[in-house]
């Protein structure tokens, strides 16, 4: 099939995925402590740096401009989010110097997605499905601020962060439509697609088991 093809079906398979997830069963990660914004939120501070530091990563091994500028993009974006993120704990009266996000090693899918090593194995496990998921998982944030009255949190969602995160899955989308134009290319970005969302349910189904946690938001 053509790259343009392809891309149109790779979104069709992962938004079938995603649009089964209910709220209270969608793609949750693991946190000690109660169910509040505050405790979501170190979550969330987890996810930034990960999503930081594998953009990162990528951007200095890859030589493809492209490619470089809009890892570059997305750095700069999961840093922002993690600095805003950061200072609304502070609001919330918990330093977030208080604690190291990573205290607990590299999440599964951060260590999957540092295995990559072809960009179209990256666009695809990465801006094209990981930020589709984040995209998901903020809009249940969202939901679970406004519910718990957190206004200021939801609005730094809903105004700042989603709309991130959704440019940064057009440009995968967009790249991926540059890369995968080649039956080996389409079949290693299906692949890298279908084992971030397998690591993703991977996710719900340990914190349901050891946390309930549910609305967590993503990067």
């Amino acid at each position: 099939m053509t790259a343009d093809e392809f891309v149109r079906a790779l979104e069709a398979e992962v938004q079938a995925l995603l649009g089964r997830l209910a709220p209270d069963d969608a793609l949750k990660p693991e946190v000690a402590g109660d169910l509040n914004v505050v405790n979501l939120l170190r979550v969330a501070l987890k996810n930034e740096i990960e999503a930081t530091e594998i953009a990162a990563r990528w951007l200095v091994t890859t030589d493809d401009v492209d490619v470089k500028l809009a890892l570059a993009r997305q750095v700069g974006d999961e840093a922002k989010h993690y600095r805003m993120i950061a200072e609304r704990l502070r609001a919330l009266g918990v330093e977030p110097a208080s604690f190291d996000p990573l205290a607990k090693g590299y999440g599964p899918l951060f260590k999957y997605l540092d295995t990559l090593t072809s960009t179209v194995e990256r666009v695809a496990a990465g801006q094209f499905t990981r930020e589709g998921i984040a995209i998901v998982k903020n809009r249940q944030f969202i939901a679970f601020c406004e519910h718990a009255g957190d206004r200021e949190t939801a609005a730094l969602y809903r105004d700042v962060i989603e709309p991130d995160e959704r440019y940064h899955h057009e440009l995968g989308r967009r790249l991926l439509g540059r890369f995968a134009t080649t039956d080996g290319a389409q079949d290693a970005a299906r692949r890298a697609a279908r084992r971030t969302l397998e690591l993703a349910e991977e996710l719900q189904r340990t914190a349901l088991t050891t946390g309930g946690i549910h609305h967590a938001p993503g990067c």
